[in-house]
């Protein structure tokens, strides 16, 4: 097959109208390069297993772009952005060790958001992350921020924020402030660069830059109210150093390294609540929590001093919302912001105000987190937070289980990088999308064959499968998205005893809603005895699916990305 006949079946097979000759010769010499080592003394054609190990090669013909294509100059809340929950953690929610380990490898793998938990160390000296009220060990603050300093743009140089959910006094708030801005530097993006914040800079503006995302403490938001009750001359002044309850935390309550260990478990609120009401007990994993900001028995001018410094740090503020849904739900004109719902208050606001969050979230950041009760670092299903338009769906990243498949197969779009563009759909304000309506009118149909599946010889021992026979692989095939395009996953048949499974099988789906819908692989090998065996899996976003016949490589259950096993497999759309 020479050049030119490669180039013809891009175009006529792969739908590659613009393939160029230049960029065909280009993988034409790849192929002869990985398959013959010297190009030199190879004629410049490929033979029919030089062209079969083109189709097979993930990297040169793989099933989604590899490089960021998205337009990049958009406000923050126009896109979904990769999202971590308690991001420290290396298992558990209540045993585990704390650590930059967990850090690193997320931030490596396309995290945009990082989560750290702050509390005082016992004798309120200095600040540690850990889980609050449980019997996690502690790490350093320290020792986090460098982490993400060193990591975070190895690989992708778009922002990344780090939320930070602070139980700290005053004093500790400007001891974090300092090592914040000692440790950053340059990379801290600060406030007053964004001209008020009416509208979320861009990631392309913000690249490589460090983003400060928490609850501002009460006397900066005080002092920020005053300037401008002064300069309106009207308003009442906030009074300095009062504290949000009316008592004060007793001593065992504030959770370092050793009070956390004998302090009781942090409550979990119960979900027989007002639907339409938005309560506080269940909001303990965002960071809005500021218990402890006002413990402090300094002069009230040195808190505010304290406040100010911590407070310019953040450039994108937390509400907690309170009281009506609707009411935090409410769309302010010349201001941004970010509010975090549980999954559970998510789950009640799409039954009663749908349209209103989609509409907020078209300018504001919304924050989902998992609810309290995982204390095995589980996740909830994704799509009804991307189906509202929230941009950070957070996850326990050191989970596994398919929502995490979903998750991680998101963000496999637009390079990798952690941020994907909504859908149109998802920022239309004249017509406000709403997930469960029916949509009528015309549908994608996605034609997706599973010709056949290799590799899995070379990444398992031959026993791995079956002690005595080589395995009876079969593939599974479904596709998650609104109600009205969710389908059951369905299989082929098993290939009795063979490594390299040949299927032929074509599925066919009809989408309404193909912007939000993603495509689920998997692979299990059938047993007549015992529970069918994992062998790998994949999650795609459709409308980021190439045409044609395609190598698309398959991940073990924490996402990972095997070395060798991959299905060939064809997608048209019709």
């Amino acid at each position: 097959m020479s050049a030119k006949e490669l180039q013809q079946f891009l175009v006529d097979v792969q739908g590659e109208a613009g393939a160029s000759v230049e960029e065909v010769e280009k993988t034409v010499r790849a192929v002869l390069q990985e398959r013959h080592h010297n190009t030199k003394t190879v004629m410049h054609t490929l033979t029919l297993e030089d062209f079969q190990h083109y189709l097979f090669s993930v990297d040169l013909n793989p099933p989604i772009r590899d490089e960021v294509h998205h337009d990049m100059k958009a406000p923050l809340s126009h896109y979904f952005i990769f999202t971590g929950h308690n991001s420290y953690l290396t298992g558990n929610q209540l045993l585990s060790d704390c650590s930059d380990v967990p850090i690193i490898k997320a931030v490596k793998n396309g995290v945009r958001v990082v989560e750290l938990d702050l509390w005082p160390n016992l004798d309120e000296s200095n600040v540690q992350v850990l889980h609050g009220w449980t019997l996690t060990t502690p790490v350093e603050l320290t020792k986090c921020l460098q982490s993400i300093k060193d990591n975070a743009f190895t690989k992708n140089q778009y922002p990344v924020i780090i939320t930070l959910e602070d139980h700290l006094t005053p004093p500790l708030q400007k001891k974090v402030a300092q090592v914040i801005t000692d440790t950053f530097q340059e990379m801290l993006f600060r406030p007053d660069e964004c001209e008020g914040l009416k509208e979320f800079p861009s990631p392309e503006y913000l690249k490589k830059r460090i983003i400060i995302s928490t609850k501002p403490p009460q006397q900066f938001k005080a002092d920020n109210e005053d300037k401008s009750n002064n300069n309106s001359n009207k308003g009442k002044r906030w009074r300095l150093g009062a504290p949000p309850l009316p008592f004060t935390l007793p001593k065992f309550f504030k959770c370092g390294s050793g009070a956390s260990k004998k302090g009781p478990r942090k409550s979990h609120s119960s979900d027989q609540e007002d639907e339409d009401k938005i309560d506080d007990d269940d909001d303990h994993s965002s960071e809005c929590s500021q218990d402890n900001e006002d413990n402090d028995t300094s002069d009230p001018g040195s808190i505010q001093s304290k406040a100010l410094e911590y407070g310019h740090l953040i450039s994108l503020h937390a509400e907690k919302p309170k009281g009506e849904l609707k009411d935090a739900l409410k769309v302010e004109l010349d201001k941004v912001k970010r509010i975090s719902l549980s999954e559970g208050k998510l789950k009640r606001a799409a039954l009663s105000h749908a349209i209103e969050v989609v509409r907020f979230t078209q300018n504001n950041v919304l924050r989902i987190f998992p609810k309290g009760t995982r204390v095995n670092s589980s996740n909830y299903n994704p799509l009804t937070g991307w189906m509202h338009g929230a941009q950070m769906v957070a996850f326990n990243m050191q989970g596994n289980g398919k929502y995490l498949w979903w998750m991680q197969g998101l963000f496999r779009s637009n390079g990798g990088c952690g941020y994907v563009k909504k859908p149109k759909i998802l920022m239309q304000d004249d017509q406000v999308f709403e997930p469960k309506a029916r949509i009528v009118g015309k549908k994608t149909v996605l034609k997706v064959k599973v010709y056949m599946g290799d590799g899995w010889r070379s990444d398992f021992k031959r026993t791995h499968f079956d002690c005595y026979s080589p395995p009876d692989f079969y593939a599974r095939v479904g596709i998650v998205g609104v109600p009205a395009d969710k389908t059951k996953m369905d299989e082929t048949e098993a290939k009795n005893n063979n490594w390299t499974p040949v299927w032929d099988k074509e599925f066919t789906f009809e989408l309404t809603v193909p912007e939000l819908a993603l495509l689920r692989v998997e692979v299990h090998d059938h047993d007549e005895i015992d529970k069918d065996d994992f062998a790998g899996q994949t999650c795609l976003l459709v409308s980021e699916l190439k045409s044609g016949i395609r190598a698309v490589p398959l991940y073990n259950k924490k996402g990972d990305k095997y070395n060798s096993v991959k299905l060939l497999m064809r997608f048209d759309f019709v």
